[in-house]
């Protein structure tokens, strides 16, 4: 994938998925601003702590210098981005979202997630695929 091959010898701001994770960050920002005052200091903070986790934790893996210690940063912006899809999904239950806000922060987030998979694919495809969530390893063969 290009981003994988774009992130040796790039800046944190190259990469597409951090891109987009600052763009849902400043949404989920402008979104929570419309919650009930009570709410501002509950949901809507939990919110926003884990929309500013995405790109921070990329930038910060990013910067680490080594393919180990970035996926891991990424791991940590997935399990964000993951607690923002389920806080997405109680907003919206509330009502605090409409029904089209919901769905376009969660696209937004469907987007960010398949970017965060393909470059911890890209960057650690020799791995087995537990550590990332899929299914059990595929036993190495001579083949």
């Amino acid at each position: 994938m290009a981003q994988a091959s774009k992130s040796q010898g790039s800046t944190f701001k190259d990469l597409r998925v951090w891109q987009e994770g600052l763009r849902l960050a400043t949404e989920i920002y402008r979104a929570t601003a419309t919650f009930p005052r009570h709410e501002l200091f509950a949901l809507g903070q939990q919110m926003r702590r884990a929309a500013l986790s995405i790109p921070s934790n990329i930038a910060e893996g990013k910067g680490r210098r080594s393919d180990p210690d970035f996926c891991r940063f990424l791991l940590n912006a997935r399990g964000s981005l993951l607690e923002l899809q389920t806080q997405i999904i109680i907003a919206q239950e509330l009502q605090y979202l409409s029904q089209e806000r919901a769905d376009s922060l969660g696209s937004s987030a469907n987007s960010i997630g398949r970017g965060l998979n393909a470059l911890l694919n890209a960057l650690d495809g020799r791995r087995p695929k537990q550590n990332m969530g899929a299914e059990s390893p595929q036993p190495a063969t001579n083949d």
